[in-house]
């Protein structure tokens, strides 16, 4: 610092220069260019292009399913393509190909009996166009394997322990000395009936398979035939496990299950179905079907439920409605489960209430619909409401009752036991007694109690105001007769001329049976532990006489020896 204080003229001082230098532009460098480019992004695309690209089938641009279409139809040819056509028939839409066994349908036995009155989608057939080189799949076709695969059907089965095969069961089973034949007809196919012993054989081996034809809500579509056939390549029986609304109605599941696959069904446990493909069956000879590409829309079919049902104004039935949000559901309808008992259960509630609700929570709209419609055609009976997912029923104007009598039968006290029932029916007016009690039963209840007067294993008393003494010897002398009329023996009938009354059986003195009674056994019919056999129980001809079962001798054995 001393050094730069006596340097001649600086000041360091001396402010900043009032005007500063200009820059000199030839000497600055240029900016450096940025590290990343900045992208370019082309225009965006406009949603609604004007030009469209045309598809190369029409079926391929069906419109989407929450589309508003709704194009209404009559019975009869709606669409075609050449000998291909679009039906709508009794069985709903229908798809005519041809060559074809049948109408191919989505679902065969889901179809309501209801004709469709519009469609929700344009008339196209789900299948592939004839122009297809090859069946789709959904993928790009493979290249051709440069392995020579055999080809075994169950004509001609790999022979046993080849490696690289499955398992594939040889056609029959057949009687001794009879062999397989081909057969075109479904009768030639199925051959001659399974013999008990033979459906066992079949069937047992498959109550544990995991292997199975799972049938759903939709119930026997059309590429399940297809896919019978696959599991009927390698096995006898087809295991068919159904669940959900087609369960409501087996018997219809059952019967085109029949009259589409051309099998036989040999056993049915709720809803599995165990199929059998027959005799004779060849899958080299079996009916190919195409395979459906893709679900087609469900037609729009009459409303289930009407302001005013047949049968009913709409002020009774909006009076029922009201009534049946206070009604107690008869069951709770599980979520896949199986209903075969539905049916049944409906009847017996209406034999009690002429309203009947079904509590349907958790199940999907569209399937307490289908369960609604199907009992509406087989109770039969009139669907009143779905509201707050449970089904509400009424049973009709013309219901008729399963035990005949259709309205409340009335009972008078006084009755006689020799007239049994007959005199049940007379009311107050035709007994004389204006003041007669009448008691009020339902029909199930009166075949109950009229079954149980003709066995003898219930009373109607005479007289209601009996002392406890009267009561107890009435009680006693009708167990007696009852008694005598189920013993298994023949009773021992003694008369007499000079008008004494005979005995119906040993007479009882002195707590202890008379010696008479040993003249109705003789010491053979006795028998011992070791002459018992278990096996006698098996088989009982039910023409042998009165008094002569093993059980009928072990009990008078027993009473001997109790003395």
């Amino acid at each position: 610092m001393p050094i730069l204080a006596s340097l001649p003229g600086l000041n360091l001082l001396s402010s900043l220069p009032s005007n500063p230098p200009q820059n000199d532009t030839t000497s600055c460098t240029p900016s450096p260019s940025p590290p990343i480019p900045i992208p370019k992004y082309p225009p965006p695309r406009s949603r609604n292009p004007k030009t469209n690209v045309p598809r190369s089938n029409p079926a391929l641009s069906i419109p989407h399913r929450r589309s508003n279409y709704r194009k209404p139809v009559q019975k009869g040819v709606i669409s075609t393509d050449g000998d291909r056509c679009v039906i709508v028939g009794e069985n709903g839409v229908s798809y005519k190909l041809p060559g074809a066994p049948f109408e191919f349908q989505y679902s065969y036995s889901e179809t309501p009996n209801a004709e469709p009155i519009a469609i929700r989608e344009p008339a196209y057939l789900p299948f592939a166009p004839p122009t297809m080189p090859r069946p789709w799949t959904g993928k790009a076709p493979l290249k051709k394997s440069k392995k020579n695969i055999p080809l075994f059907d169950s004509f001609n089965p790999p022979p046993p322990g080849k490696k690289g095969v499955k398992h594939v069961e040889k056609p029959g089973p057949f009687p001794f000395g009879k062999y397989p034949k081909e057969g075109k007809t479904r009768e030639e196919i199925l051959g001659e009936p399974l013999k008990k012993w033979e459906i066992k054989m079949l069937v047992k081996p498959l109550l544990s398979y995991n292997r199975q034809v799972n049938l759903g809500r939709d119930g026997l579509t059309h590429n399940m035939l297809g896919l019978i056939h696959s599991h009927w390549k390698r096995r006898r029986v087809c295991k068919i496990k159904c669940k959900g609304v087609p369960t409501v109605d087996m018997d219809n599941v059952c019967r085109h299950i029949e009259e589409k696959t051309g099998g036989k069904i040999i056993h049915r446990v709720g809803g599995v179905v165990y199929l059998f493909r027959g005799r004779n069956y060849n899958y080299r000879t079996r009916p190919q079907y195409p395979v459906m590409l893709w679900k087609p829309a469900t037609p729009v079919y009459p409303k289930l439920i009407q302001e005013a049902p047949e049968g009913l104004t709409k002020a009774e039935a909006d009076e029922f409605r009201k009534k049946g949000k206070s009604l107690l559901p008869i069951c709770t309808l599980a979520k896949n489960g199986v209903y075969a008992s539905l049916v049944k259960d409906v009847r017996d509630a209406f034999e009690e209430c002429p309203l009947v609700k079904i509590d349907c929570k958790g199940l999907q709209p569209s399937d307490y619909k289908k369960i609604g419609a199907k009992l509406k055609e087989l109770v039969p009976c009139v669907l009143l409401s779905f509201d707050d997912e449970q089904i509400l029923m009424w049973r009709g104007r013309d219901w008729k009752s399963m035990y005949g009598d259709t309205s409340s039968t009335l009972v008078p006290v006084k009755a006689d036991i020799s007239s049994g029932i007959d005199n049940s029916a007379k009311s107050s007016d035709d007994s004389g007694t204006p003041d007669a009690q009448r008691v009020v039963s339902s029909p199930k209840m009166m075949s109950l109690w009229r079954r149980a007067i003709e066995s003898n294993k219930a009373l109607l008393l005479e007289e209601l105001a009996l002392c406890p003494d009267a009561l107890l010897e009435k009680v006693e002398e009708f167990e007696g007769m009852s008694l005598a009329i189920e013993h298994s023996c023949e009773a021992l009938v003694l008369s007499s001329e000079d008008g004494s009354s005979g005995s119906s059986s040993a007479e009882f003195k002195g707590g202890s049976y008379s010696e008479d009674e040993n003249d109705i056994y003789s010491s053979d019919d006795i028998i011992d532990d070791e002459d018992y056999d278990d096996d006698s129980f098996a088989e009982v001809n039910p023409s042998i006489p009165l008094g002569s079962l093993p059980v009928d001798k072990i009990a008078e054995r027993l009473r001997r020896e109790s003395k």
